[in-house]
Protein backbone atom coordinates (compact mmCIF):
# COMPACT_ATOMS: atom_id res chain seq x y z
CA UNK A 1 0.00 0.00 0.00
CA UNK A 2 1.42 3.35 -0.97
CA UNK A 3 1.05 6.21 1.48
CA UNK A 4 2.40 9.01 -0.72
CA UNK A 5 -0.91 10.78 -1.29
CA UNK A 6 -2.90 9.03 1.37
CA UNK A 7 -3.35 9.89 5.01
CA UNK A 8 -2.29 7.30 7.56
CA UNK A 9 -5.42 8.15 9.53
CA UNK A 10 -8.78 6.76 8.51
CA UNK A 11 -10.93 9.86 8.56
CA UNK A 12 -13.95 7.73 7.64
CA UNK A 13 -13.56 5.70 10.85
CA UNK A 14 -13.16 8.86 12.89
CA UNK A 15 -16.23 10.40 11.26
CA UNK A 16 -18.34 7.30 11.96
CA UNK A 17 -17.23 7.23 15.58
CA UNK A 18 -17.97 10.94 16.11
CA UNK A 19 -21.42 10.73 14.54
CA UNK A 20 -22.32 7.57 16.47
CA UNK A 21 -21.22 9.04 19.82
CA UNK A 22 -22.83 12.39 19.09
CA UNK A 23 -26.16 10.73 18.27
CA UNK A 24 -25.95 8.41 21.30
CA UNK A 25 -25.49 11.48 23.53
CA UNK A 26 -28.09 13.57 21.67
CA UNK A 27 -25.52 16.27 20.90
CA UNK A 28 -25.38 18.69 18.00
CA UNK A 29 -22.21 19.45 16.09
CA UNK A 30 -22.05 22.77 17.98
CA UNK A 31 -22.31 20.90 21.32
CA UNK A 32 -19.40 18.64 20.38
CA UNK A 33 -17.43 21.64 19.10
CA UNK A 34 -17.87 23.37 22.46
CA UNK A 35 -16.64 20.31 24.36
CA UNK A 36 -13.75 19.34 22.07
CA UNK A 37 -12.61 22.77 20.88
CA UNK A 38 -12.84 21.50 17.28
CA UNK A 39 -14.99 23.74 15.08
CA UNK A 40 -18.46 22.54 14.08
CA UNK A 41 -17.55 22.99 10.41
CA UNK A 42 -14.47 20.77 10.84
CA UNK A 43 -16.57 18.17 12.67
CA UNK A 44 -19.14 18.24 9.86
CA UNK A 45 -16.44 17.70 7.22
CA UNK A 46 -14.96 14.80 9.21
CA UNK A 47 -18.38 13.17 9.63
CA UNK A 48 -19.04 13.58 5.90
CA UNK A 49 -15.65 12.18 4.98
CA UNK A 50 -14.43 15.35 3.28
CA UNK A 51 -12.22 16.73 6.07
CA UNK A 52 -8.69 15.82 7.06
CA UNK A 53 -8.13 16.79 10.68
CA UNK A 54 -4.73 17.84 11.92
CA UNK A 55 -2.93 16.04 14.73
CA UNK A 56 -4.27 18.36 17.44
CA UNK A 57 -7.87 17.82 16.34
CA UNK A 58 -7.34 14.05 16.11
CA UNK A 59 -6.00 14.08 19.66
CA UNK A 60 -8.93 16.16 20.94
CA UNK A 61 -11.50 13.99 19.21
CA UNK A 62 -10.05 10.62 20.23
CA UNK A 63 -9.86 11.91 23.80
CA UNK A 64 -13.54 12.92 23.67
CA UNK A 65 -14.41 9.56 22.10
CA UNK A 66 -12.24 7.76 24.69
CA UNK A 67 -10.82 5.85 21.74
CA UNK A 68 -7.22 4.77 21.15
CA UNK A 69 -5.81 6.77 18.25
CA UNK A 70 -4.24 3.55 16.99
CA UNK A 71 -7.75 2.44 16.01
CA UNK A 72 -7.72 5.09 13.28
CA UNK A 73 -4.44 4.08 11.68
CA UNK A 74 -4.89 2.42 8.30
CA UNK A 75 -3.91 -1.16 7.66
CA UNK A 76 -0.29 -1.91 7.01
CA UNK A 77 1.06 -3.03 3.63
CA UNK A 78 0.19 -6.66 4.35
CA UNK A 79 -3.46 -5.79 4.98
CA UNK A 80 -3.21 -6.66 8.66
CA UNK A 81 -5.06 -4.39 11.02
CA UNK A 82 -4.13 -4.69 14.68
CA UNK A 83 -6.95 -5.07 17.18
CA UNK A 84 -6.44 -2.21 19.59
CA UNK A 85 -8.80 -1.24 22.36
CA UNK A 86 -8.85 -0.18 25.97
CA UNK A 87 -10.50 -2.48 28.54
CA UNK A 88 -12.87 0.32 29.59
CA UNK A 89 -14.23 0.72 26.03
CA UNK A 90 -17.81 -0.27 25.36
CA UNK A 91 -18.24 -3.87 24.26
CA UNK A 92 -19.68 -2.89 20.84
CA UNK A 93 -16.54 -0.85 20.13
CA UNK A 94 -14.29 -3.78 21.05
CA UNK A 95 -16.33 -6.15 18.84
CA UNK A 96 -16.12 -3.59 16.01
CA UNK A 97 -12.31 -3.56 16.27
CA UNK A 98 -12.18 -7.36 16.07
CA UNK A 99 -14.57 -7.55 13.12
CA UNK A 100 -12.62 -4.91 11.17
CA UNK A 101 -9.39 -6.84 11.78
CA UNK A 102 -10.82 -10.14 10.56
CA UNK A 103 -9.17 -10.86 7.19
CA UNK A 104 -12.00 -13.25 6.27
CA UNK A 105 -14.56 -10.42 6.22
CA UNK A 106 -14.94 -7.67 3.66
CA UNK A 107 -15.13 -4.14 5.03
CA UNK A 108 -18.83 -4.01 4.16
CA UNK A 109 -19.55 -7.30 5.97
CA UNK A 110 -17.54 -6.25 9.02
CA UNK A 111 -19.47 -2.95 9.19
CA UNK A 112 -22.82 -4.72 8.80
CA UNK A 113 -22.00 -7.25 11.52
CA UNK A 114 -20.74 -4.48 13.79
CA UNK A 115 -23.96 -2.50 13.41
CA UNK A 116 -26.04 -5.66 13.89
CA UNK A 117 -24.16 -6.42 17.11
CA UNK A 118 -24.43 -2.80 18.28
CA UNK A 119 -28.22 -2.78 17.82
CA UNK A 120 -28.65 -6.17 19.51
CA UNK A 121 -26.37 -5.17 22.36
CA UNK A 122 -28.35 -1.98 23.00
CA UNK A 123 -31.60 -3.94 22.94
CA UNK A 124 -30.50 -6.74 25.25
CA UNK A 125 -28.00 -5.12 27.60
CA UNK A 126 -29.23 -4.02 30.97
CA UNK A 127 -27.96 -0.60 32.12
CA UNK A 128 -26.20 -0.62 35.47
CA UNK A 129 -25.41 -4.33 35.46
Amino acid sequence: MSFKNESLISTAELGKAIKRRREELGMSLRDVADVTEVSASTLSRIENGTGRPDADNIARLTKWLDMPVDRLIRQDEKGVEPVIYYPHEATPDIIDAHLRADKNLSAETANALSELFRVAYQQFSKPGK
